[in-house]
């Protein structure tokens, strides 16, 4: 008992002394493996609010309130485009999801977002510059990719939801394949798009 706990020990010395030389050796790889396993923390955790908060808010008033602003241009077959597109009523009866749809995922990517400055500021860039300012930036892209995000998400939501509750006929099933393809999108955005912003916000005075 005594030498299988200390083998395992050994094993998880002799991995932690492989990562640190890897870290050593290829550091901006390091730091981007690190950043890559917190997000897809992130993403797993996002998997399991949005359906919670969803349901919650889909059991009130709030599904039926029509929810759609920022319009850009029009569709192809003549309506307005809505960059935050959440008609009024439930995805399962032909709607948008209204403003409960709505809350649902930006709480839940504001959460997720929170959790994901303060773990990428401390763990993967470990930076001790002034986190005010890096806050204040973070804010500014979340605004810009949130807007980016939703205004993206018009082109391939409607049809998602359409396809797997109705095409396939996987009715509330399909309508939480969907969720999670949707929010597995907006993810995959943010992902992209965060690691270069972080790399300047994210500085480490000492390392200058």
């Amino acid at each position: 008992m005594a030498s299988g706990k200390i083998k395992q020990n050994k094993m998880v010395a002799g991995m932690i002394d492989i990562w640190v030389k890897y870290k050593e050796k290829h550091p901006n790889i390091a730091q981007f493996l690190v950043f890559f396993m917190l997000s897809n923390g992130v993403t797993v955790l996002q998997f399991v609010l949005m359906p919670l908060l969803k349901n919650i808010f889909g059991q009130t008033p709030l599904v039926d309130t029509n929810f759609q602003i920022m319009q850009f241009g029009h569709n192809f077959d003549g309506s307005p485009y809505y960059v935050f597109d959440y008609a009024a009523g439930s995805l399962s009866n032909g709607g948008g999801g209204g403003l409960a749809y709505f809350l649902a995922v930006q709480i839940t990517i504001g959460i997720a977002q929170v959790i994901n400055f303060f773990a990428q500021r401390n763990i993967t860039f470990k930076s001790n510059s002034n986190i005010w300012k890096a806050a204040f930036w973070y804010v500014v892209a979340y605004i810009l990719i949130t807007i980016g995000a939703a205004a993206a998400q018009g082109f391939y939501k409607a049809p998602i939801y359409n396809y797997l509750m109705n095409t396939w006929g996987w009715g509330s099933a399909g309508e939480t394949t969907a969720d999670i393809i949707t929010m597995l999108i907006n993810s995959a955005i943010s992902f992209w798009v965060f690691f270069p912003i972080f790399k300047i916000i994210f500085k480490n005075e000492s390392e200058k």
